[in-house]
């Protein structure tokens, strides 16, 4: 994805153009204090959180992104305003008027994470002694732009999100005719394997190409498939990610909708 940045929670003039118009008016101040923190800069602050891990109450002040508990707040009005849905939106629509998305097939998969604390969609994880974890379920383009993610217990089957993480695909404007929402052909691995979900697909004008159980390695998905474990890296290259903290689900999807939103961006910077 290019070079490192040195500060990536330094929000550009570029993508502040595109996130400034979708945030929600403040509300009128009740009581006289200190001045609101300016929307850019509890933004840093909720990327230095993100990039770094670090706990909410430790951010630097010296930084001057705010307090923690600012940051935190604007991040839980910015999800439940659907900020992160929006801006996903609009650049993968960027990517299709440039003819960037490649809707020929699309790759399916999930990633385990540890959860710290037990809270709203965690659960036992199979592979690591039932302690609690959650699943980053992610569905991406051929290429690897994500399309669609979500969040789910430790302990519930792959299969079960296929359906929903498909519905969770926006309608993407950016050319002439339709929106588009549907890929060609979905990929999945043996996690995915059962005829009642092909069939499913299979309704939906999507040709699933999924591995199957007892059958020996060396189908040749592999070629296809690792887009999906790459943007997975790319999602746990943030640091919150890797360890869900948060006793709140809803915290974590933000986090991880945003996540999403700068993968997103830093393949426009580079397609677009």
């Amino acid at each position: 994805m290019g070079k490192r940045e040195s500060r990536p929670w330094v929000v550009s003039d570029e993508l502040w153009s595109l996130v400034e118009p979708l945030l929600p008016e403040p509300g009128p101040k009740l009581v006289a204090g200190r001045p609101r923190v300016p929307d850019r800069q509890a933004l840093c602050g909720i990327l230095f959180v993100l990039h770094t891990g670090i706990q909410w109450e430790y951010l630097p002040q010296e930084l001057g992104f705010g307090s923690g508990m600012t940051c935190w707040r604007r991040l839980a009005a910015w999800n439940e305003a659907g900020d992160w849905d929006q801006l996903h939106l609009i650049l993968l629509a960027r990517l299709r008027a440039a003819k960037q998305i490649d809707w020929s097939r699309a790759v399916i998969d999930s990633s385990h994470v540890r959860a710290a604390r037990r809270g709203p969609k965690g659960g036992p994880s199979p592979v690591d002694r039932a302690r609690p974890g959650s699943k980053h379920h992610v569905l991406v383009d051929g290429q690897g732009i994500p399309l669609a993610v979500s969040l789910t217990g430790g302990n519930r089957n792959d299969v079960t999100q296929l359906l929903p993480l498909l519905a969770k695909i926006p309608s993407v404007p950016g050319l002439v005719g339709r929106p588009r929402r549907r890929p060609d052909v979905l990929l999945g691995d043996r996690g995915y394997d059962h005829d009642k979900y092909r069939r499913l697909v299979w309704a939906q004008g999507i040709k699933p190409v999924i591995a199957r159980r007892g059958v020996a390695h060396g189908s040749g998905l592999g070629v296809h498939r690792w887009v999906v474990e790459r943007t997975i890296a790319w999602l746990h290259g943030f640091r919150r990610l890797r360890i869900r903290w948060e006793r709140r689900d809803d915290i974590h999807e933000a986090f991880l909708g945003l996540a999403t939103c700068l993968i997103t961006h830093r393949h426009v910077k580079r397609l677009c």
